[in-house]
């Protein structure tokens, strides 16, 4: 009896193709439930909100977390059922590492550290902000982001091999305009991690006016590097752009496949 539980639990928390419309309920519930915390959070932060209608914020955040938790609890339990995770306690502490269940545990964990450890105030409301991580929670429950997570995952390596690149220019960008701008202007260039800031805000923008090259030599280099930028950001949106497309594909195929009879392979 405790098997078949455990395997219906499964089906719905999990393997959500082989659980029928209770499924379909709970992923929506769970997403609805999602927004509303999202939403609370956002809110609360509005004094004369959390002061009129503090009530209703704490009913919100009890309720949640204690769904929240019967939910990680039970993903928990049935994970051994996951050929990923095989072994009812090495699977368990296998799932309960992976990214998602570390979300999860994040999500319950501000709402009980309070009650066993006295936390300063700041800190308190640093754990209120992190129920935003709610948000991740979606992952599981709506597709898009779910071929997000599986182009960037396709994509890792194109993607660090960019961001590698970016960083090296970075660096040079803000040693170079360091040696040049110090002497002329060293309270906007200091030092070469002041540098930083100015090569952030030019690669990545036109930058923000509150530090720029005045020295020709200094502009110069400055629209070079502006240059260079759009063109090295145009990196990730590319291949993210071909990952998307890669993705969309590989999802058309399957779907033709399950629309094909496996044995003749004419469409059903």
């Amino acid at each position: 009896m405790l098997e078949k539980a455990k395997q219906r639990v499964y089906d719905v928390l999990v393997d959500t193709d082989d659980g029928g419309a209770i499924d379909r309920i709970i992923a929506i519930s769970l997403m609805a439930l999602i927004l509303v915390n999202s939403l609370a959070v956002i809110l609360e932060t509005v004094e004369e909100l959390y002061t009129r209608y503090s009530y209703w914020f704490l009913a919100i955040e009890f309720f949640s977390v204690a769904i929240f938790t019967v939910e990680y609890l039970l993903r928990v339990w049935v994970a051994p059922l996951d050929p990923r995770y095989p072994g009812r306690a090495r699977g368990r502490i296998r799932y309960m590492l992976s990214p998602m269940a570390i979300i999860d545990l994040m999500v319950i964990l501000p709402a009980y550290l309070p009650l066993f450890f006295t936390l300063d105030l700041r800190i308190i409301r640093i754990l209120r902000v992190f129920r935003l991580f709610r948000l991740l929670k979606m992952n599981r429950y709506v597709e898009s982001l779910r071929t997000l997570d599986n182009v960037i995952r396709s994509k890792k390596e194109e993607l660090l091999l960019t961001t590698f690149m970016i960083a090296i220019l970075l660096v040079f960008a803000a040693s170079l305009m360091y040696l040049i701008e110090n002497e002329v202007q060293p309270d906007k260039f200091p030092d070469i991690p002041s540098a930083m800031w100015w090569g952030i805000a030019t690669l990545t923008t036109v930058g923000y006016g509150d530090v720029y090259p005045v020295t020709p030599i200094g502009r110069l280099l400055g629209g070079l590097i502006a240059f260079l930028g759009i063109g090295i950001f145009a990196l990730p949106a590319g291949i993210l752009g071909g990952g998307f497309a890669d993705e969309l594909q590989k999802r058309r195929k399957r779907r033709e496949n399950q629309r094909a009879c496996p044995h003749c392979g004419e469409e059903l």
